[in-house]
């Protein structure tokens, strides 16, 4: 009997049939020449061609909706979109949740099809550092948008995750472990090509590259790096590399995926946290995620959590209840390895969930997680299920 034989009223449930995402560059380097466009629409093609081998059958794409931060505006997920060959006819929405943005034009996608509309949608995420544009008010350099109004903490995210590690009494040495992991567990999988059948290569003679470029990078160097504020402990080797990078899935209606493997969304949440330590976001967002699907933190069997600073990771594990070393968390290594595509890092995750669970055969009922913690003092996170 099929689960939804079992479930019916979860018919018009999202399942994600396919998942891929670009390599990962480090700003300025590989992919620096990119827009945010020309690096979603290879991993929307990739994707919807994917979903149609799944499904055996040519699919109309109802929408495509990318996250991102600092690109150029005129809405970049419609440019990737007929980029990537769907038509006129598709339109794009562009979704800003800073680095929960691509986890967060996810979620849209799902809410679509949650409320009945039963056409397939792309979502996921976009980010080129490399190309954003230099703004400025007035003639004067403008450096970033407001997370909070006056009154309120508005910390930058360097200041915030040593004042974090401050406040938690998480020491350089858990800090350079933590990230000394995340580059072990990325290099093993690499090197196993675990990450190959969820890549998208780009043009080696155009965009010289087909890997991402960071992993390994700071590992040999993390002792001698000097903190990066006065009185601090967070290094360059311990925050993670501002990075170039897309990332994209294709979701359906439980009721046409039948018999296809993928993982349906059981649930999802978006919370607010004290603005003034942002990066503990993550945290009561899974929870309240898992809340909501009915699960308990030792029935999940992976999380991709990302990694903007290897102290706010650790903040988010400790709230958790969880291990720094937990296996289940970013088994493959985290953004600390690959780097951090701000629009783009909440879809990797998923993307990376995607290959964890579905790619790598684990059976149906498994449940995995993707989260973020967001700027401004928000959380992001979505709870998964393998089906078929």
């Amino acid at each position: 009997m099929h689960w939804l034989e079992r479930w019916p009223a979860l018919s018009d449930d999202a399942v994600i049939v396919a998942a891929r995402r670009t390599p990962i560059a480090t700003r300025g380097r590989s992919l620096a020449r990119d827009r945010v466009d020309q690096l979603a629409a290879p991993v929307i093609e990739a994707t919807v061609k994917d979903a149609e081998l799944v499904l055996g059958s040519r699919i109309q794409v109802a929408d495509v909706l990318l996250g991102n931060c600092m690109g150029p505006g005129g809405n970049p997920a419609r440019v990737a979109a007929l980029a990537a060959g769907l038509g006129a006819a598709v339109p794009g929405g562009t979704v800003d949740r800073q680095c929960g943005s691509g986890l967060a034009a996810i979620l849209d996608a799902v809410t679509a099809i949650r409320a009945g509309d039963g056409r397939p949608r792309v979502a996921g995420g976009a980010e080129s550092a490399s190309t954003a544009p230099v703004r400025s008010v007035d003639g004067a350099p403008y450096a970033r948008a407001v997370f909070a109004p006056d009154g309120w903490p508005d910390p930058e995210m360097l200041p915030a995750a040593d004042q974090l590690a401050r406040v938690d009494g998480i020491s350089r040495d858990r800090q350079e472990a933590y990230a000394r992991r995340s580059h072990q567990r990325a290099r093993s999988a690499r090197d196993a090509d675990r990450f190959v059948d969820e890549t998208v290569p780009l043009n080696p003679k155009h965009r010289g590259m087909a890997t991402d470029d960071a992993i390994g990078g700071a590992e040999s160097l993390l002792s001698r790096l000097r903190p990066l504020l006065p009185g601090g402990t967070v290094t360059a080797g311990t925050a993670t590399r501002i990075s170039d990078g897309a990332a994209a899935v294709t979701l359906v209606p439980a009721r046409t995926a039948v018999g296809a493997h993928g993982l349906v969304v059981r649930s999802h949440a978006v919370v607010g946290c004290d603005p003034a330590l942002p990066g503990i976001g993550a945290a009561p967002a899974v929870l309240a995620a898992l809340d909501d699907a009915g699960v308990g933190m030792a029935q999940v069997a992976a999380f991709e959590i990302v990694e903007a600073f290897a102290a706010q990771s650790i903040a988010v594990l400790s709230r958790l209840g969880v291990a720094d070393d937990d296996l289940r968390v970013n088994a493959d290594g985290g953004a600390l390895a690959f780097g951090h595509p701000w629009g783009a890092s909440g879809a990797v995750s998923v993307v990376r969930l995607f290959s964890r669970l579905v790619r790598g055969g684990a059976p149906a009922g498994t449940i995995g997680v993707a989260a973020a913690s967001v700027g401004g003092g928000m959380g992001i996170a979505m709870v998964v299920e393998v089906v078929g």
